[in-house]
């Protein structure tokens, strides 16, 4: 407690102002006007999300575009959980959440009513391709090997993904077994919570082979316990001995995508200070090697462009996820 007969108020206010810009960790003094952001991820860490809100937040506190940002990850049904906790912080003009393609498929798979477009739109960051992985012994040396197998018995072919059912590692081997004259409905696909549990199920040999993106596993892709069987854009990944799926005879391109979500109901003005924070992030060389290192396309969009994609995002998942009587 503070001495009122000993401390004058004006160094008391002094004191309460430094204790509460201390604590808060105001962004840059008063500059953005935010107070100590926080990141949420909607999956466990070692998955996409994760890897792409650290390094993001990493390099947004090295290059002092911000004060210290606090991450922690919302864990369940794919994402959707995280999800309703963003759109129950309405107006919390501190909170950013990283999200993408698997957060609205699984809104729809999960019944919920949120739904990324009601959410307040910052920006729209990466985009990646997707992977067809399979462990080291794998006995499929090819995505020709892969596919005949499948297609012989879609059953005993174990497909795992690190999304839940709506997201892009679901989507992506359901496209695929269209593409190949397969089925989507017979093909046995487990869903695992991020990119972290698919790779314990990888390496231990519980599934046959996994869908992806490659980011997540740029180590055990070098370190040779991976390999990539196909990637799934229109160009080869630099760095990825892998062919396309449209090299392989598989007339398919893929890809995923990732963005930045705050809660609905923000002022104008937080709303302005999160946006900028996240162009200078883009502008900076560290996020610039960022996308290199990890395999990420860039896909820098904001304001009322990156609204009419989430509206359309939640169109086409929706659509695709009907065609397969997944809702």
């Amino acid at each position: 407690m503070f001495n009122r007969g000993r401390v004058t108020t004006g160094v008391v206010i002094a004191v309460i102002a430094t204790l509460l810009l201390s604590a808060c960790g105001v962004t840059r003094g008063e500059e953005t006007g935010l107070h100590r952001l926080r990141m949420m991820v909607p999956n466990s860490p070692g998955g996409g999300y994760d890897l792409t809100a650290r390094t993001a937040v990493k390099i947004m506190e090295d290059d002092d575009i911000t004060g210290r940002v606090e991450v922690f990850n919302v864990i369940g049904a794919g994402g959707t959980v995280a999800m309703a906790r963003l759109m129950n912080e309405r107006g919390n003009g501190d909170l950013m959440m990283m999200m993408g393609l698997g957060v609205v498929g699984a809104v729809f798979t999960n019944g919920s009513t949120a739904r990324a477009s009601d959410a307040t739109a910052l920006a729209k960051m990466v985009e990646e391709q997707e992977g067809i992985l399979v462990p080291a012994d794998s006995p499929f040396q090819t995505v020709q090997d892969f596919v005949d197998a499948w297609k012989a018995d879609p059953a005993k072919v174990t497909v795992g993904g690190g999304s839940n059912p709506g997201g892009p590692d679901h989507l992506f081997p359901m496209e695929t077994a269209k593409a190949v004259g397969l089925d989507p409905t017979k093909v046995n696909f487990i869903s695992y919570d991020g990119g972290g549990d698919l790779l314990t199920a990888l390496l231990g040999n519980k599934i046959a082979a996994g869908t992806s993106g490659l980011g997540e596993y740029v180590d055990q892709i070098e370190a040779g316990q991976v390999r990539v069987l196909a990637v799934s854009g229109n160009e080869r990944v630099e760095g990825v001995d892998a062919p396309t799926l449209k090299e392989s005879g598989i007339d398919l391109t893929f890809t995923n995508w990732r963005g930045i979500l705050a809660p609905p109901g923000i002022s104008e003005e937080d709303r302005a200070a999160m946006v900028k924070i996240l162009e200078e992030l883009h502008a900076t060389d560290a996020w610039k090697e960022a996308l290199v290192k990890n395999g990420w396309t860039d896909a820098f969009m904001t304001g009322t462009a990156f609204e009419e994609f989430l509206d359309e995002q939640d169109r086409r998942v929706e659509t695709t996820l009907t065609d397969l009587g997944l809702v």
